[in-house]
């Protein structure tokens, strides 16, 4: 009799149509898509702009020329330099006549001064020389054959100025100087000082963030649990450049007075205001972890013997383990990118050094100081987004091993698959 009737009288499992639904559905799909899309242009546009990092300035000086919205050709200087100066004698006339404000360029090799005289002293000429103005500077008489040796020989650098003659012979190998006769582009400095400061910054907040979520989900009573983690919370909504300030102005003075460093702003400084960065993510992830454990295994463990504390560091914490991990490259990849912090705390010096107190330069703090300045679509134009793009490389890479192999097995090995 059913299936007399089921071949008469079908049933219908058919869900009813809400196009309420439906719209929500597809603007959800919508922008999940579009979300998708803008993540991909924004990385072919790193990616792209990144390619001018690999022109030649010759190649360069033509996309300039052809860039010229006039129609007219950039005149454009000779590979060597002493041909951009213009050989002229010096004459005192030219110089009185300045009313028509043309500069002479003069060629520092063929300079020369003129010849300086010993003279004897006369009352006679020093009465003669109250009564006429002094508009000429006195002269140096001690040491007239160095002042000669002084003009004959090459024009002096700025290097040679400020640095000492022997660390410019002995200059380190990895150099970041994009501003130079001859630009340096060495990511080594870079790649050092923010692998450095994400480090300390790590040390830092791991067990600070890890303590706090074993305290709150295991030791802390219902009331301080709901002040604890919303505080903490509240500390991720801090933005960068404040915590950055803080760091700046008070945290810097007090490290230096503290350890009697040579440098104010060092990596130990920005490594400090970037655990407070980190810190928020760290214990949020790490608390949802611990609070996902079955309530079994910890009143199982409790039942068999074990205090409080072996229940959390020998059950509790051992079972979360994957999302501790996970929460820790959350916090490398936050720290290694911030550009903030390192910007306005870590001194900015391109040094490579394992002293934790001396000045860094990260590659986020690189970007945001030099991208404003930089000539559009120039080698450095190039190499700075170069930078971008090694810096989504290291974070995309680090999180693709945490999730798609260390992750994965560490849940089967306490899962016990």
């Amino acid at each position: 009799m059913i299936n007399k009737y089921l071949k008469h009288k079908p049933l219908q499992y058919g869900k009813k149509f809400y196009f309420v639904e439906f719209l929500a559905e597809r603007f959800i799909q919508l922008v999940a898509v579009l979300s998708i899309g803008f993540i991909i242009a924004i990385f072919y546009y790193i990616f792209q702009e990144a390619t001018y990092a690999f022109k030649t300035p010759e190649t360069h000086k033509m996309l300039m020329e052809k860039s010229n919205t006039n129609g007219e050709t950039t005149n454009i200087s000779s590979d060597s330099p002493d041909e951009n100066y213009k050989s002229e004698s010096y004459n005192p006339d030219a110089e009185s006549a300045g009313a028509n404000n043309q500069t002479t360029d003069i060629k520092p090799e063929e300079y020369v001064p003129e010849t300086y005289q010993s003279e004897s002293y006369s009352p006679d000429s020093e009465e003669a020389a109250k009564t006429e103005p002094q508009n000429s500077i006195p002269e140096n008489t001690n040491e007239p054959e160095s002042l000669e040796q002084s003009y004959s020989e090459q024009p002096v650098t700025v290097e040679k100025l400020i640095m000492p003659n022997d660390y410019i012979e002995n200059k380190p190998e990895y150099i970041w100087q994009p501003i130079s006769e001859i630009p340096k582009y060495s990511f080594i400095p870079l790649f050092v000082g923010a692998l450095k400061i994400t480090l300390i910054g790590l040390i830092i907040a791991a067990p600070i963030a890890i303590f706090a979520a074993l305290y709150t989900v295991a030791f802390a009573p219902r009331w301080l649990q709901e002040i604890i983690k919303p505080a903490i919370e509240i500390l991720a909504g801090f933005p960068s450049v404040v915590l950055g300030f803080f760091c700046l102005i008070t945290l810097a003075t007090v490290i230096q007075e503290l350890f009697d460093t040579t440098f104010r702003l060092n990596s130990f400084v920005g490594g400090i205001g970037m655990a407070l960065a980190v810190i928020p993510i760290i214990y949020t992830v790490t608390e949802d972890a611990l609070t996902a454990i079955p309530k079994y295994m910890y009143e199982g463990s409790l039942a068999l013997g074990a205090s409080r504390w072996q229940t959390v560091y020998r059950v509790i914490l051992p079972a979360a383990t994957p999302g501790v991990f996970a929460a820790l490259i959350l916090g490398f990849g936050r720290a290694f990118g911030e550009t903030m912090i390192a910007l306005m705390a870590t001194g900015n010096a391109a040094l490579v050094s394992t002293d934790i107190f001396e000045s860094v330069r990260t590659m986020a703090a690189t970007i945001g100081a030099e991208m404003a300045e930089v000539e559009f679509h120039s080698v450095h134009y190039g190499v700075l987004f170069l930078i971008g793009a090694v810096l989504f490389v290291v974070t995309f890479s680090l999180n693709a091993i945490a999730e798609f192999y260390i992750r994965k097995k560490l849940m089967k090995k306490f899962q016990g698959n």
